[in-house]
């Protein structure tokens, strides 16, 4: 019969180390107490409400700087990263489509209808180029994503880079940690 040494077993690293099971009367009051409801509801949603503003308070700054620690789940992680410097360290059309469409929304209340005219062909050409320059960054960010992170999960991480085109570079946020012309 071969003795087992007890301190060469693996020991579950949740089990508490150097006190007694507890009796089940003492446990079943334990539950009870976390699970009740705490005496003052008032105090609980105040320091609740104090809590929910110190994360989001600590997750606007994340986002501004870019403190990966305190981003939100949708921007964290290598893959997310990469897709911000790549779409950061690039022109976009659509990011100018905003303060193009604001410029043809004015040609188009103007009652010229030569200028009613241009400001419908711009729409189009407008839409034409961002579809054209997203199927071409969709193109090779998913080639990209593909030789940088083989075994790491991408789902949504283009559409995430085409959203971002979307938007201003001042406005986007996280902030962009890349300069135009650098690589990611």
């Amino acid at each position: 019969m071969v003795t087992a040494d007890l301190s060469k077993q693996p020991r579950d690293p949740q089990a508490p180390k150097g006190r007694p099971t507890p009796k089940r009367s003492e446990a079943q009051t334990q539950r009870r107490r976390a699970a009740t409801v705490p005496t003052d509801r008032k105090e609980a949603a105040k320091r609740q409400r104090e809590a929910r503003r110190a994360d989001l308070t600590r997750q606007r700054e994340a986002l501004a700087s870019g403190d990966e620690r305190y981003l939100p789940a949708r921007d964290k992680g290598p893959v997310r990263r990469f897709v911000r410097d790549f779409v950061d360290s690039r022109f976009a059309i659509a990011e100018f489509f905003l303060p193009m469409a604001v410029v043809i929304l004015v040609l188009s209340m103007i009652r010229v209808p030569a200028l009613q005219n241009i400001s419908l062909l711009l729409w189009l050409g407008v839409i034409v180029m961002i579809v054209i320059d997203s199927i071409g960054i969709w193109l090779r960010l998913k080639k990209q994503l593909n030789e940088r992170f083989p075994n790491e999960p991408k789902r949504g991480a283009v559409a995430y880079g085409l959203m971002r085109t979307l938007q201003m570079r001042r406005l986007r946020l996280p902030k962009p940690q890349v300069k135009r012309g650098e690589r990611p």
